[in-house]
């Protein structure tokens, strides 16, 4: 569920995540206090550095539907655009943001491969690979990039 009007961001937690968070002996208080005011503090994401950014394919996909799992994309903020452009394409074509990393397409028209990925950060930092996700690509798969911001 998508708690946009009440706060920008919001954390959707399992109960076992809950249950960890309490005083000991109050863990099922917790877990069914629902909605819950938290203070956070975002941090930059950091990896080794010869980690780049990969992209899973997710459970589920098949040829009119797409979800990327955008992976390791350390330092410059969320992701705030995904675009791919198949095989034969000229132009690029934006995903829509489904939640957290993952970004989706759905369409009549069968998605082909190779795929190439192109990615805008927060900070407005734009990264192009050409043909990351192959012809004949699978569902539940994590395809590397020579990408990272």
């Amino acid at each position: 569920m998508n708690y946009e009007p009440i706060a920008a961001y919001h954390f959707d937690l399992a109960g076992t995540a809950f249950g960890a968070m309490a005083k000991k002996g109050e863990e099922e208080k917790l877990r069914k206090a629902g909605i819950i005011d938290m203070q956070f503090r975002r941090v930059k994401c950091k990896y080794p550095a010869d980690t780049k950014i990969a992209f899973h394919v997710e459970k589920g996909c098949n040829p009119n539907y797409l979800a990327l799992l955008v992976k390791y994309a350390a330092g410059d903020g969320d992701i705030v655009d995904v675009d791919i452009k198949e095989k034969g394409a000229k132009e690029y074509q934006s995903l829509k943001h489904s939640w957290g990393a993952i970004w989706r397409m759905d369409t009549p028209k069968p998605i082909k491969g190779p795929i190439s990925i192109r990615i805008t950060s927060e900070g407005g930092k734009t990264l192009e690979q050409e043909d990351v996700i192959p012809e004949g690509w699978k569902p539940d798969t994590l395809y590397p990039s020579k990408l990272q911001f």
